[in-house]
């Protein structure tokens, strides 16, 4: 006989929430499809579809991740934390739209540390007056996220030396690079699954409250709605990166801006309100682990694998070579949270320095000038040349 639980799923729940904007899904095949819409309301439309795609695949991952054992789900669901973004970089990939997708790899690393866990600190930090965590694992995801901007440095400083001189060398910098942090990626899961994990467990053995609404889908069903929220996602991923390009063009945004800020937020909304949720909880651990660890993938694990497939699916092969705000961004942004995480404890001003330190950036990336630092260098040396007539 099955058991009932007094407890019932509030109305107003995140996942009700999400679950409400599957609407915009159909909408957005029928302003591509039937209207053709102009692209400004398809890239809006398609960006709004994501959302809830991407929390039914977080959704499914982790239903499925609780039945197949703790090794097998945790590698679940550090494959699958950023499925959306990396469904949404291929399609561009595959578009030839490099700017796009190394703009989204910025923005997904300084977005998850600066905003997601900005916002979770500060969150947190209203309800608690010190939220403490692992100070240990957080000074390992830290020491990773400086591999990662290491890894954005050295390309663009090696560029910046040799120019377009050695576009081999260049390419088989890249190439050589992404393998170590790819090495290095696969070394962090057997750390963090196997001989380091109960640095990462936090609270995840605790019990649920008497009472509490607990709904396990079926594994079948798990897995069904893990494939048909990729299928939605790459329909999606579509219809925003062809309609990208021209909305960028007509609010008059630039191609880093857009995958920078845009990209980077849509990809990850459903793993944003979850860290918020958690250190809301205060569960902290959980929060940083989210939002570092999804940082970390996408730097060691994301970044390599589109570099890897631009061998195969894109017009020619990507590099890692980042503008210098790009690198800057992410230096930043690394150098902060180094502080953050030194003392093994947070509250909600250092949240707010985090958000500042995000809204900085983006305001910063927002007037970048179309085509980045050559842009502006074009523009710089137009501008001396009319002023010397």
């Amino acid at each position: 006989m099955a058991t009932t639980t007094t407890g019932k799923r509030p109305l107003l729940s995140a996942g009700n929430l999400m679950n409400a904007l599957l609407v915009f899904v159909p909408v957005a095949m029928l302003m591509e499809w039937v209207f053709h819409s102009p692209p400004m309301w398809i890239f809006v439309i398609s960006c709004l579809g994501v959302i809830p795609l991407a929390g039914m695949m977080g959704h499914a991952t982790e239903e499925i991740a609780e039945r197949v054992g703790e090794g097998v789900g945790g590698l679940l669901n550090a494959t699958f934390g950023n499925a959306a973004e990396l469904i949404i970089a291929i399609v561009a990939l595959r578009a030839g739209l490099f700017d796009l997708v190394k703009a989204s790899i910025t923005g997904s690393i300084i977005g998850n540390v600066l905003l997601v866990f900005g916002l979770s600190a500060m969150v947190g930090g209203f309800k608690f007056e010190t939220q403490r965590f692992n100070r240990t694992a957080a000074g390992v995801g830290t020491t990773l996220l400086v591999l990662s901007a290491v890894g954005l440095v050295v390309p663009a400083v090696f560029h910046s030396i040799v120019g377009n001189s050695a576009p081999g060398a260049e390419r088989n910098l890249s190439l050589e690079i992404a393998v170590v942090l790819m090495a290095t990626y696969i070394a962090s899961l057997f750390f963090t699954l196997r001989t380091h994990k109960h640095l990462y467990m936090g609270d995840a053995g605790a019990e649920e409250p008497e009472g509490a609404y607990v709904d396990h889908a079926p594994l079948g069903r798990s897995i069904g709605m893990l494939v048909l929220a990729t299928i939605g996602v790459a329909v999606m991923a579509e219809f925003l990166v062809g309609a990208a390009e021209a909305t960028a063009e007509m609010l008059g945004w630039s191609e880093i801006f857009v995958g920078v800020i845009v990209v980077a937020i849509i990809g990850n909304a459903a793993e944003h309100s979850t860290a918020i949720i958690m250190a809301a909880k205060n569960k902290m651990d959980a929060a940083i682990n989210i939002a570092v660890g999804s940082s970390i993938q996408v730097a060691l694990f994301v970044a390599p694998l589109l570099l890897f497939l631009s061998y195969f699916i894109a017009p020619r092969p990507m590099d890692l070579i980042f503008t210098p705000f790009e690198v800057l961004a992410v230096g930043v942004c690394v150098g902060i949270m180094a502080l953050v995480a030194s003392d093994g404890e947070t509250n909600w001003m250092e949240g707010l320095q985090l958000l500042a330190v995000y809204i900085i950036l983006g305001i910063a990336f927002y007037f970048l000038p179309h085509g980045g630092p050559e842009a502006a260098e074009a523009a710089t040396a137009v501008g001396a040349a009319a002023g010397g007539h």
